[in-house]
């Protein structure tokens, strides 16, 4: 409540030109913008509905894709020594490069457009899936891999049955960590890379068009959508595995 106050206060006495600092709910003159009234049109209109699907859509193929290509690689990474040796290096020195810096060559290899924001979606977030997997499998208490042996366990069962499942909570942990650079990759993609239809087009176009209220209607937006999957998906995941493999009773 605060913060609302001292940010229309800031815009009343209009410290910043009025296209910097649109005010949030009381407009400086009579039909004047706010940033609550351009949410409210953009959503009526569809304009921001259109926008966040698409990003979403992008979100979740670039998010699946990423995980599928993580966890296998993780896996070879755990199981063989030689991929370790090779492959494990590689995609730990590809950790420390940002994923909006392979956009240049994701424009030149796939164009403008939908294929080049996922590539680099796709490939930030495969990397992190890669490590945290890797790093879960190798971290499991040695202890429970002799205790499944002595009791017949081995092969793909033991995996199954004891490494993996023991290794729910760091992944857990990774998948949380990969959707945010995922869902940050979507925008930074369509922002710079074109994405045709996308919250971050329209954050190009507000800029272009110098709409403050509309850049920080698409910023209201971004913050709901990770505060519910985080919330809504991630935690509420994290509950029911843990309870169902008897990690945590509550």
């Amino acid at each position: 409540m605060i913060l609302i106050i001292i940010w229309e206060v800031i815009s009343k006495l209009q410290l910043f030109p009025a296209f910097m600092w649109p005010p949030l709910f009381i407009p400086n003159e009579q039909g004047g913008v706010t940033i609550l009234k351009t949410f409210i049109d953009g959503i009526v209109s569809g304009q921001l509905l259109e926008a966040t699907g698409a990003s979403l859509l992008r979100l979740v193929i670039g998010f699946v894709i990423a995980v599928a290509i993580g966890l296998l690689l993780g896996f070879l990474i755990y199981k063989f020594k030689i991929v370790d040796d090779t492959l494990g290096f590689f995609v730990a020195s590809l950790q420390a490069i940002p994923n909006i810096v392979w956009l240049p060559l994701a424009i030149l290899w796939f164009g403008l457009g939908v294929g080049s924001v996922l590539f680099i979606v796709i490939l930030g977030a495969a990397i992190s899936v890669t490590i945290t997997s890797s790093a879960a499998f190798k971290g499991v208490n040695p202890l429970l891999i002799r205790v499944a042996k002595t009791m017949g366990s081995s092969g793909w069962h033991l995996f199954r049955t004891v490494i993996f499942k023991a290794s729910v909570p760091q992944l857990i942990a990774g998948l949380r960590i990969a959707w945010t650079l995922t869902w940050r990759a979507v925008l930074a993609g369509e922002l710079l890379g074109g994405g045709g239809d996308g919250l971050g087009t329209l954050l190009d176009l507000g800029r272009s068009i110098q709409a403050m209220d509309l850049i920080f209607s698409i910023m209201i937006i971004i913050g709901i959508i990770g505060s519910l999957i985080d919330n809504f998906v991630f935690v509420r995941l994290e509950k029911f595995v843990f309870r169902k493999w008897g990690i945590s009773t509550t």
